[in-house]
């Protein structure tokens, strides 16, 4: 049993940035198709607190969610590094990342920058990591360059 308690421990950090991964693969990721929007985006909200969901209806009333399908974009992220300090709790990390905007006309890659919070929480299969984002924070949203298609 001790063995099996040692692993767990050792692997926490891994889990931690997973965790945080799938958040933004979750929250970012977004296709022409309001079910998809919808259903990736609360799968993203059950592995976050309130500060998350501020950011969607933040979106939502902007009318962000609604200009994707309209404008048939595709949104693709793709995670560089996750950096987690585990050195005080709750711990913290930052994610950079690149956002693909694929539009019929051209593709623009944005940088984004975030940080947050995580609490230890139960495991589920709604969240397996067994963690929580609190004080989920964009950092950095910004264009790197744009390509004519």
């Amino acid at each position: 049993m001790l063995a099996l308690s040692q692993d767990l421990s050792q692997n926490r950090p891994a889990e931690a940035r997973e965790h945080v991964r799938r958040f933004h693969e979750l929250f970012f990721t977004l296709s022409p198709d309001k079910s998809a929007i919808e259903h990736n985006i609360r799968r993203a909200l059950l592995l976050a607190d309130k500060s998350a969901y501020n950011y969607y209806t933040d979106f939502s009333e902007k009318g962000y969610y609604n200009r994707i399908i309209a404008g048939n974009i595709n949104q693709v992220l793709q995670v560089d590094s996750v950096v987690c300090d585990f050195d005080r709790y709750p711990y913290r990390a930052t994610t950079h990342a690149r956002q693909m905007i694929i539009r019929q006309s051209n593709v623009t890659e944005r940088s984004l920058v975030t940080t947050c919070r995580l609490l230890n929480a139960s495991r589920s299969d709604d969240n397996p990591n067994g963690f929580t984002i609190e004080g989920f924070t964009i950092l950095g949203n910004k264009d790197i360059q744009t390509i004519k298609r």
